[in-house]
């Protein structure tokens, strides 16, 4: 139910001009290399703003990748499945994580995955952005739930079909690395249903199915904060403290409308003792919040118990504990439990899966008879894995992304949850 989200750095990449250094035999041959150069650049161009539309950006990807698959795949009919153009080109992407210097490798498919993480990067940012607007209406509501499931999507499969694939094990650290995967794949999901969350608080649905799902949202962020929990505290250190303040917010809502939800069935003892709990771990969420503030290391540098979403937490965990406390005095004079209840309760509906994803057909220019018109006979005999090794010794760094601004609204909203994702 935030409008506030972390986000991390894009990954940068070298212009790469296709000049694929082969006889390319008929004018089909040389308009795919032509195109590629084209569709790559207009994409890189749009993944840096944020403001951009889905249907502005989405075009552009598949365009793009449907030309990149030519490079990856072979035609129907051709004795192996891998093209002979795969490690004809050269890829510099650098990581999310990782600072300025780039991986290198002759690899289509080390240019496919990285392509469909900055993607899924862009989608996250464009919720973020959508998000943050002082009023968002229930179709903008809607856009930042599908951004986040389809970012999600293109992480996992990218990750399920092609990291495996590439040809060296991705470094640790790496957005290839699955331990940084699955901090992104959990963090866009659990994101998705915040939204979810907001939407059920404010039209008053079941206490019972809000803390289910706020108990499976504080899983997913926890999974993500312990999956990147082993990785360089300089580099990791930020963005893992969100992931914990998230986990340890919504666990504040699933013990606070579980406790709810048990007043509702007269178990006013248990109720009392889960709306303790919710009020411990808004506490640690206090802490955890300056904790966010003071940690350096890449992406949003923000104040979060600024913030709305933080700041409303308290008051509705402060009511529902003083309306306990005062029924059990008044009516049902239970014993508060030592032990705080367990929160088994699974959400019947309102979880959020990754968008499924696949990659588009290849371009139609990549006919049987343009890929053979490609003659590599003189330029592929070094082993790709020796060339992308030798080319990352001699180049440098590359500079970061430059991203476009992003508008936060720092007024209040005018709804139960305090959240701008109505």
């Amino acid at each position: 139910m935030s409008h506030w989200f972390h986000r991390n750095p894009l990954k940068a990449t070298a212009e790469v001009k296709f000049d694929l250094k082969m006889v390319a035999s008929d004018s089909q041959a040389i308009k795919i290399c032509s195109d590629l150069k084209q569709a790559r650049t207009r994409l890189l161009q749009l993944i840096p703003d944020a403001n951009h539309e889905i249907d502005v950006v989405e075009p552009a990807l598949t365009l793009y990748l449907s030309l990149l698959r030519g490079t990856i795949e072979a035609p129907e009919g051709e004795h192996s499945g891998w093209s002979k153009i795969r490690h004809a080109i050269r890829f510099r992407w650098t990581h999310s994580m990782q600072g300025n210097t780039p991986e290198s490798h002759y690899d289509a498919v080390f240019e496919l995955v990285s392509i469909l993480q900055n993607a899924a990067f862009w989608y996250m940012k464009h919720a973020s952005k959508i998000a943050a607007q002082e009023d968002v209406s229930m179709d903008e509501a809607k856009i930042v739930h599908r951004s986040l499931r389809r970012g999600a999507g293109l992480l996992k499969y990218a990750q399920d079909e092609w990291v495996d694939k590439l040809l060296e094990t991705p470094p640790a650290g790496s957005d290839s690395d699955p331990r940084v995967h699955t901090a992104y794949l959990n963090q866009s999901t659990a994101e998705a249903q915040e939204v979810t969350i907001a939407r059920a608080i404010e039209l008053k649905h079941n206490v019972g199915l809000i803390s289910a799902l706020s108990n499976e949202t504080s899983k997913l962020f926890t999974t993500a904060a312990d999956s990147i929990a082993s990785l360089d505290e300089k580099r990791f250190g930020h963005w893992r403290n969100y992931l914990r303040l998230k986990a340890a917010l919504y666990a504040t809502y699933a013990y606070n409308y579980a406790g709810e939800n048990m007043l509702n069935q007269d178990k006013c003892g248990e109720a009392i003792r889960s709306l303790q709990e919710a009020k411990k771990c808004y506490e640690s969420a206090s802490e955890l919040c300056k904790e966010y503030a003071q940690t350096k290391g890449p992406g949003t540098q923000a104040k979060p118990e600024r913030h709305q979403f933080f700041r409303r937490v308290a008051p509705i965990v402060a009511r529902t504990l003083e309306k306990c406390e005062r029924e059990n005095g008044m009516i049902y004079h239970q014993k508060v439990p030592y032990d705080p209840p367990q929160l088994e309760l699974r959400a019947t509906y309102g979880l959020v899966a990754p968008d499924d994803y696949t990659l588009p057909p290849a371009a139609p220019l990549w006919s049987p008879v343009t890929y053979a018109a490609f003659d590599l006979t003189k330029n592929n005999a070094d082993d790709p894995t020796s060339k992308s090794k030798a080319a990352q010794k001699v180049e440098g760094d590359l500079p970061p992304v430059k991203e476009a601004d992003i508008h936060q609204s720092n007024k209040d909203h005018k709804n139960d949850s305090g959240c701008s994702v109505m």
